[in-house]
């Protein structure tokens, strides 16, 4: 629908960015990705 495509960034902006994970301590899917090399642990 069209509601649901207005609405899919701002979603995924939250899905990847703002949900805390449960394997990442807490943590969004894009701290994990962001230290991928391990250089900010």
């Amino acid at each position: 629908s069209d509601a649901r495509n207005a609405d899919l960034p701002r979603w995924l902006d939250w899905f990847n960015r703002s949900r805390p994970h449960s394997a990442l301590k807490g943590l969004p899917p894009i701290a994990a990705v962001n230290n991928l090399m391990r250089n900010h642990s």
